[in-house]
């Protein structure tokens, strides 16, 4: 198999500096970087296999195994995927609701990430490598990186701007921003349950909230979050009193819509070679039928 090189110049080293602090210096995960270290010959500096701890001086090549994970043995899903963009380093998939984003005991056989499996099916290296997951009510842009370098580039903070609309209970006559913490709710055994809860013992997290259109009896909102904790913008709008229609978690259930209704409906972004990347999605049918006057 043909192992795929980026090379990075050295650039104003610390004294005795190594190939691994360097690079995590700038940016590279802990997790590329073992991942790297498995192979003797994943990495070389001015040519020549090495390993992370050689020492490094001004104008050094490093070379690195863009894609140094092996196989994801994930179970393949026959499952048709509606793709959004795909270029050599990335592939954004709209999921529709009910999809999960990640396999389960529950969604062992039908998930996106099974999907993404399948159709990769034929690359030797390929990995899931989802850098922002849905939950499976919700629907939307989801994006997967191809290898570990683009996947570690878009892991950076504030890297990508999601933009996410949803239906919420009642009327909101102003746009706001929702400063409160989010922490997990332990079960009965002393485990992470799935439900989260707004406390000043949790995480910050700030959702930014744009009014669209006030309905009857609900209204469409835009979203911009400042963290991304799990369940934020659902554990937020609930939090003050309007709870996303459909969200049984956080909420009730709808006669209007038959699942939590979100959808991550733009994203951007620009990519190391400097391109910028725009995404965006029409609303679900099911979602756009409530947009009707």
């Amino acid at each position: 198999m043909e192992i795929i090189y980026k090379d990075i110049i050295v650039e104003n080293p610390t004294t005795k500096q190594t190939i691994y602090s360097y690079l995590r210096k700038n940016g590279y995960s802990e997790n590329y970087l073992k991942n790297l270290r498995k192979q003797f010959g994943f990495i070389k500096l001015n040519d020549s296999p090495c390993n992370s701890d050689c020492i490094v001086k001004d104008g050094d090549k490093i070379s690195v195994n863009v894609n140094p994970n092996t196989k994801t043995m994930i179970y393949p899903c026959i499952i048709p995927l509606d793709i959004v963009y795909e270029d050599n380093d990335i592939v954004a998939v709209n999921k529709p609701s009910m999809l999960a984003t990640m396999p389960s005991r529950s969604h062992f056989s039908y998930n996106l990430s099974g999907a993404l499996v399948a159709r990769y099916e034929n690359e030797q290296n390929f990995v899931v490598r989802i850098i922002n997951r849905l939950d499976k009510e919700a629907s939307g842009i989801v994006l997967v990186a191809k290898n570990s370098l683009i996947s570690n580039y878009l892991n950076q903070p504030n890297c990508i701007k999601k933009v996410y609309y949803a239906l919420c209970e009642g009327n909101i006559e102003k746009d706001l921003s929702i400063d409160k913490n989010i922490e997990t709710v332990p079960n009965q055994l002393g485990y992470n349950s799935n439900k989260r809860i707004t406390s000043n013992n949790g995480k910050p997290a700030i959702t930014h909230v744009q009014i669209i259109k006030n309905y009857n009896d609900y209204c469409l909102v835009k979203i911009t979050l400042e963290h991304g904790r799990t369940h934020q913008i659902r554990v937020h709008l609930s939090s003050i009193g309007h709870a996303l229609l459909g969200d049984s978690l956080y909420g009730k259930k709808s006669n209007l819509i038959s699942h939590t209704a979100l959808v991550c409906k733009e994203m951007h972004f620009s990519m190391p070679d400097g391109r910028n990347i725009d995404l965006s999605i029409p609303f679900p049918k099911d979602f756009e039928a409530l947009l009707r006057d």
